[in-house]
């Protein structure tokens, strides 16, 4: 089978996907995404060894290995429910998404939009973290994600498209810097995933207690353009779910790139931290996070 079929078959089978999915009652979608991940971690063993293997050098003896299993059963059911719920903007895009997501600190929000100078937002692969910027989107605030581009474009175009449904703007990494710079200026917020291996362009900071490779860029770009940084998160709270925006962090650089950018980066990298302990089954698990350093 060439790559150039494969990508269609992947294509049609995706586009099938959403078109069901949109047809059927949210909460039975959701239902759908629990069924999915217990398949990938519990017969399909799909990165099974990594996940388990990541939360307990992540947390060592404070867990049983039953429970090291329980946490990552979830996890998977999580991550699972994300990509549903990702599927479901054609139809969720008609609804209040009220009736799904409340959040906390909408003050901050505000603040940093009184600020006039536009914003850094940055989360992790935690929760369902495109619902969380859909929902930032449709109260009012003006959002881009920087988004890199998927090997098979059609899908690509399917998960862009999703995002323009909310309104969201697109900044592709490969004309990253340009992008943000003209976004920030007009005082838009600028969301960035930042919590994946970043290899050796990375910058080194900790991460559950382990040294980290982590991109540069939320940083850099905060220090270069003076807008503030915050931390956004999304958790499940029963039949709704909470998007919490932290306060902007404060930073008074010193002059010095490298340094400035590191002390940042783990400053929100620690953010992200406390939250993964709070929540562990809401953090993306089976990713490779510390290859580049271990």
């Amino acid at each position: 089978m060439t790559t150039k079929t494969r990508y269609k078959i992947e294509y049609y089978a995706v586009s099938t996907l959403i078109f069901v999915l949109n047809l059927i009652p949210y909460r039975l979608a959701l239902l759908f995404g629990d069924l999915i991940g217990f398949l990938a971690f519990s017969i399909f063993r799909i990165r099974r060894e990594v996940t388990l293997d990541n939360l307990k050098k992540s947390f060592g003896d404070k867990y049983s290995d039953s429970e090291y299993e329980k946490i990552a059963a979830r996890s998977y059911g999580n991550i699972a429910r994300g990509f549903i719920e990702y599927g479901l903007f054609p139809s969720l895009s008609k609804k209040d998404l009220s009736n799904y997501l409340y959040i906390e600190g909408e003050e901050n929000l505000e603040k940093i939009k009184d600020s006039g100078k536009g914003a850094v937002l940055v989360t992790g692969h935690f929760g369902s973290w495109e619902m969380m910027g859909a929902f930032i989107s449709r109260r009012g605030w003006p959002i881009d994600y920087l988004v890199g581009e998927q090997h098979n474009l059609l899908v690509n175009e399917i998960m862009n498209n999703h995002r323009r449904i909310f309104d969201i703007g697109l900044i592709e990494m490969g004309v990253a810097a340009r992008g943000v710079f003209k976004a920030v200026k007009n005082g838009r917020m600028v969301c960035m995933l930042s919590d994946q291996d970043a290899g050796n362009d990375g910058v080194i900071v900790n991460f559950l207690g382990r040294p980290a490779s982590t991109p540069k860029g939320p940083a850099a770009f905060a220090i270069k353009t003076g807008a503030p940084l915050a931390c956004g998160f999304i958790i499940r709270d029963g039949a709704r779910q909470k998007v919490i925006i932290e306060p902007p962090i404060e930073f008074y650089p010193s002059g010095d790139k490298e340094k400035d950018i590191k002390k940042l980066t783990q400053a929100y990298t620690s953010l992200i931290e406390g939250y993964v302990k709070k929540h562990p089954d809401h953090w993306f698990w089976p990713h490779r996070r510390w290859k580049s350093t271990t």
